[in-house]
């Protein structure tokens, strides 16, 4: 049987030469990447002439030569910048960039990234035609070297409407930029220290290729559909709209605030008065009624000066009733409905207890305490009054209902009685009482239906919103002794009817 022959190490001699060829690749390696450095240093690159092949191949695929910066190195990343202007006319037709890179390229066009790759053997074809509009224009690309030689290689061929055309290639009016500059693919003039790209090499001239092994086409790029919120003139007039907004709410705000102010003076001053004519003219107004109630027992009881004191008498509690209701339509602190209730049914109660007409009260017990402005309720109470004046006059009733309940934001007041009743539509100088108290009603919002007939009693129904706003707050005061013309030269019918009133309820 044989035997194998073994060297003098004791291994085998196959295992011998592949660990010797090992060291000696290892070592050729090691001596190409010091010698590669060396020979970076010693002999920078240059472009060779080209040959008239390369340059109708150039031509052919529209690119221009080899371009990196002054000197290669590892892992290394070179900017390049380059601005062109696209004329308005005529027409972009077509708009295609090749672009390769030894060994990887990013490039951008007006600051948006288009494309990447990494196979220097190929070109990459990019359809810029919707990109490519009239103006000036920004192509950026980053390479990177990973060892050796490095550079980038491309071209932008434009083709316009009637056979004219422009081209972009790589040469040596591209700038470097530094790595340190930011947003550098988004400048529109290049900065002094930029510096001007290299050509290391044409088409042909080693390590490259004279031909790409392939062209690889791409999709056509479209331009980025910004939505119409997120473009500046929206977010500009949405911030000008809320600027107007605020500018609005801090406006409103401040009218509140002093409208507040106003309105709390405004209380503070109907209350004072409401005080000082209760404590003033009110208390007057009572002595003057002692003292001629003392004359009259005085005097005799046939006598004419007697029966002249009595009358006075009469007119004076008119009157201090009169001005009973104005101190209660002042007073800020009966804005309410549920004072207004109370008001209202302790004057029908005594404004009836002199006459054959039996009152009767439903009120809503679950009104609370909501405000009840004062040009409302004032102006209800005067319908209100003329309604049970009437009722008093002319019903013949023996009974008579008040009814009181909120219906929402509004208030409805209804007067019913067991009268006689009567035909609305043959009502003389009662139809103008009751136009009129639709009028006044009317203007403040509010609403009166009327409902009779011969035989079956009457109706009135009062509806009215509690706030007034259908003008300013402040336009009351004008209509605050509304009705009491007593003291302002009103018509003597209407003096006659309070100081008949005075009478019955004194």
């Amino acid at each position: 049987m044989p035997t194998l022959r073994q060297s003098s190490s004791g291994l085998p001699p196959r295992r011998c030469l592949s660990g010797l060829a090992g060291v000696l690749v290892f070592s050729f390696l090691v001596f190409r990447a010091g010698a590669g450095e060396f020979v970076r240093e010693l002999f920078p690159p240059v472009a060779a002439t080209p040959t008239p092949e390369a340059v109708r191949v150039a031509e052919e695929l529209g690119v221009g030569v080899w371009m990196w910066t002054t000197n290669y190195a590892d892992k290394q990343t070179v900017r390049f910048w380059r601005s062109f202007q696209v004329p308005s006319d005529p027409r972009v037709e077509r708009a295609t960039l090749k672009i390769t890179a030894d060994n990887v390229y990013r490039f951008y066009l007006d600051g948006r990234e288009i494309g990447s790759g990494g196979n220097y053997r190929s070109l990459t074809e990019y359809d810029l035609t919707l990109l490519i509009t009239p103006g000036r224009h920004v192509l950026a690309v980053e390479g990177f070297n990973d060892s050796l030689e490095g550079a980038v290689l491309l071209g932008l061929r434009i083709e316009f409407a009637g056979g004219e055309r422009m081209e972009v290639l790589s040469d040596e009016s591209w700038y470097v930029v530094p790595n340190d500059v930011t947003h550098w693919e988004r400048k529109k003039k290049p900065d002094a220290n930029w510096t001007k790209a290299k050509a290391v090499g044409v088409l042909g001239q080693e390590p490259w290729w004279l031909r790409p092994i392939s062209i690889i086409p791409t999709p056509r790029i479209h331009p980025i559909r910004v939505p119409f919120w997120e473009r500046g003139w929206f977010l500009g007039a949405v911030l000008a709209l809320c600027a107007l907004a605020f500018a609005m709410a801090v406006r409103l705000a401040a009218r509140l605030a002093v409208q507040t102010r106003a309105q709390e003076l405004l209380d503070r001053e109907r209350m004072r008065i409401a005080r000082d004519i209760h404590d003033d003219l009110g208390a007057s107004l009572t002595q003057l009624v002692l003292r001629g109630e003392v004359a009259q027992t005085e005097l005799a009881a046939d006598s004419a000066a007697r029966a002249r004191l009595e009358e006075l008498c009469d007119r004076a509690r008119a009157v201090s009733q009169a001005l009973d209701e104005i101190v209660w339509a002042v007073n800020s602190r009966r804005d309410t409905l549920k004072d207004f209730s109370s008001y209202l049914c302790k004057y029908a109660q005594n404004f009836l207890a002199s006459t054959p007409i039996r009152c009767r009260l439903d009120v809503q017990g679950d009104m609370g305490a909501a405000v009840f402005d004062l040009p409302v309720r004032r102006s209800l109470f005067l319908a209100v009054k003329e309604a049970l004046n009437n009722a008093a006059k002319h019903s013949g009733a023996k009974e008579l209902f008040l009814r009181i309940r909120r219906d929402g934001d509004k208030v409805v007041v209804v007067v019913e009685d067991d009268g006689v009743g009567f035909d609305p539509a043959a009502s003389g100088a009662e139809g103008n009482g009751l136009a009129n108290m639709s009028e006044r009603l009317s203007e403040l919002g509010g609403e009166c239906h009327l409902f009779s007939r011969p035989g079956a009693g009457c109706r009135v129904e009062f509806r009215m919103p509690l706030l007034y706003s259908r003008r300013g707050r402040f336009r009351w005061l004008p209509r605050v002794f509304e009705g009491r013309q007593a003291f302002n030269g009103a018509p003597e019918p209407d003096r006659a009817r309070n100081a008949a009133r005075g009478r019955t309820t004194g």
